[in-house]
């Protein structure tokens, strides 16, 4: 096995989750420009991470069947023929149920490609070195994410929001390049359960082990709390603190920014800081910038909408690598995909939950009061990790838990 992450694995996860965020990015722009209400704006960001309710557990079961070098392909495949069809319809002005559905299809790429790429690392890279591997792989995700949202707000100030969505269509060919060097091998033959079957038992493995049940819990709250702010947010800032698409372009690329530095330093915070601190810090991180953009004045709004996003990006990126690591050391091989799925699915399933909950918050509650709804959510993932024994956890586990708890 390789000390560091094979340049290839790298380049597909970097491209599909720029896509995916890109994508994002340019949704919500676009259809706030568009003068689309806060309800069809939640609609559009729960359409773009329903995927991952729906893709990921089966995806997961098939990691854990086939060569995750053919998921990769056909997670490409998807980016491209979604983003396309996405192109085009936004090209002509449609903003509604049929760009909803060819964003799924697109989104469903980069969910497939995640779960791929979650099996096949531990494959190619020393335990001792998941971490600086999860590293490279976030901080990558963190460059472009740092620019997606730049380039989202200059496209749709500049009229051709389509070309966002085009990009994206182009990642995924990247995507289908670099799987033509990844390792094909199948994994290791295993009795072949149902399908419902064999996503319990990935499910029942989380459930039990008590490393990663508390992260399931805190994931889902997480995620809830940041896919609601996602769909208030923008409104929040054009219609509240009376911003401008470029400025709040602008303000959200310090999510990158925040990304970047917690990507830069993780590995060396994980080697020195204990693993319960790292835990409790992403979410408590960003319960404090949800709090004070919801308490910021709008003659403040700038500056503090970009030290909220820096903050998600911080924090939660430290993490990321922390629980991503963990779960890669702690779980049989024959069960990654499985487990990584039902992971997935916490982290990142709830995200249309979110979604639709900001969106009709902020169109029932108006957007002042709406604000303080992933407050409150963040306050509860934080406490998911507060109420476990995973604040006492000193440092990365080995892979004994993992065999102690399959009984």
């Amino acid at each position: 096995m390789s000390p560091s992450i094979p340049t290839a694995l790298l380049l597909a996860g970097v491209a599909a989750q720029f896509a995916d965020k890109l994508a994002l990015d340019t949704l919500t722009l676009a259809a706030t420009q568009a003068g689309a209400t806060p309800r069809l704006v939640g609609l559009l960001v729960a359409a773009q991470s329903a995927a991952w309710l729906l893709v990921s557990l089966p995806a997961g079961v098939f990691a854990d069947r086939v060569a995750p070098r053919s998921l990769v392909v056909v997670g490409g495949i998807l980016m491209m023929a979604g983003s396309l069809v996405g192109t085009l319809l936004l090209g002509t002005g449609e903003v509604g149920w049929l760009l909803a559905l060819s964003t799924f299809v697109a989104a469903s790429g980069p969910v497939v490609i995640a779960l791929s790429i979650f099996v096949l690392l531990p494959r190619m890279v020393q335990v001792a070195n998941l971490p600086r591997a999860n590293g490279r792989l976030e901080l990558g995700r963190a460059c472009f994410s740092l620019a997606a949202p730049l380039m989202a707000g200059w496209a749709v100030a500049h009229g051709v929001s389509a070309l966002g969505l085009a990009l994206c269509a182009l990642l995924g060919a990247i995507v289908l390049v670099a799987a033509l060097r990844l390792p094909g091998e199948r994994p290791p033959a295993q009795p072949r359960l149902p399908l419902h079957r064999a996503i319990a038992e990935g499910g029942a493995f989380v459930a039990r082990h008590p490393y990663l049940r508390p992260i399931a819990l805190c994931a889902i709250g997480w995620n809830v709390a940041f896919f609601a702010f996602l769909a208030i947010v923008t409104p929040y800032a054009a219609r509240i603190l009376l911003l401008a698409p470029e400025t709040i372009g602008l303000a959200s690329s310090a999510y990158g920014v925040g990304l970047v530095a917690g990507a830069l330093s993780g590995a060396r915070l994980i080697a020195r800081l204990p693993t319960g601190l790292l835990l409790v810090f992403g979410p408590a991180s960003s319960f404090v910038g949800a709090a004070l953009l919801a308490l910021a004045p709008a003659s403040l709004g700038w500056p503090v909408l970009a030290f909220a996003f820096c903050l998600f990006g911080f924090g939660p990126i430290l993490w990321f690598i922390t629980q991503t690591s963990l779960r890669q050391a702690v779980t049989p091989q024959a069960l990654l995909g499985r487990v990584s799925a039902t992971l997935t699915t916490a982290m990142y399933g709830m995200r249309p939950v979110g979604a639709l909950a900001g969106g009709l918050a902020g169109e029932w509650l108006g957007l002042a009061t709406a604000i303080w709804l992933p407050v409150a959510l963040f306050a509860l993932s934080t406490l998911a990790i507060l109420a476990s024994s995973m604040p006492g956890l000193k440092a990365m586990p080995d892979g004994e838990l993992a065999l102690s708890t399959r009984g």
